[in-house]
């Protein structure tokens, strides 16, 4: 495994690597459950409805192979969903041939100008603790960047209930508080309760999840 130093470094080759070296086999990409998350699933179903209209431009970052922007994409949106990882997309483009305009390869860090406020909701999902705590506040603040000024950020998480050390990670879970600071250093809000729950894997992992707007 990259040692820290280099996966602060190399981002985007360490989840390229993964994705490579992964030869078409989703069950050796360690994050892939090959299904929607059920806390999105269950966000769009419950809430979604009475807060971004159908056909609203969505976000999906770090979409991987597709499985959350597929789950979207059904709902009747439009999606840009986006990977740093060129071979992701391929692959998802794969699993989805009907809708390959859909999928892109992008830096989080360095996205298109044009997709700058672009988006009536971006949906991030398991992807803010597979990057090192020092890029935790400058990730929170990529996402805010691709809102539109009544946007939405849709944010589910691992969480914990106390910091965890640099040494114990990947993934780095976070604190109810470490959301709270980054998500205020980027302007946003809580747009309704911040959900501390258990997911149904096993053993079950806790998670935060949670929707913001700007300040």
């Amino acid at each position: 495994m990259p040692t820290t130093t280099e996966l602060t470094a190399t981002t985007v080759d360490y989840f390229e690597s993964i994705y490579t070296e992964a030869d078409g086999d989703p069950h050796r990409i360690p994050w892939s459950d090959r299904r929607p998350s059920p806390a999105l699933v269950n966000w769009f179903n419950a809430v979604a409805p009475g807060l971004v209209r159908c056909g609203a431009r969505v976000a999906v970052v770090g979409c991987g192979l597709g499985d959350d922007a597929r789950e979207v994409i059904r709902r009747g949106y439009e999606v840009t969903a986006f990977d740093c990882s060129a071979t992701a997309v391929r692959w998802a483009n794969r699993l989805d041939p009907d809708h390959v305009d859909c999928y892109r390869q992008a830096d989080l860090f360095n996205p298109p100008a044009r997709w700058r406020r672009r988006f009536d909701l971006v949906v991030e999902v398991h992807n803010i603790e597979s990057l090192t705590p020092d890029l935790r506040n400058r990730t929170v603040a990529a996402l805010a960047d691709l809102m539109t000024p009544r946007g939405r950020l849709l944010l589910i998480c691992r969480g914990a209930d106390d910091p965890v050390a640099l040494h114990d990670g990947p993934p780095w879970p976070l604190t109810e508080n470490e959301l709270r600071e980054a998500t205020a250093l980027a302007g946003l809000v809580p747009d309704g309760p911040v959900s501390s729950f258990s997911d149904d894997e096993d053993p079950s992992v806790q998670c935060i999840r949670a929707v913001y707007a700007r300040a």
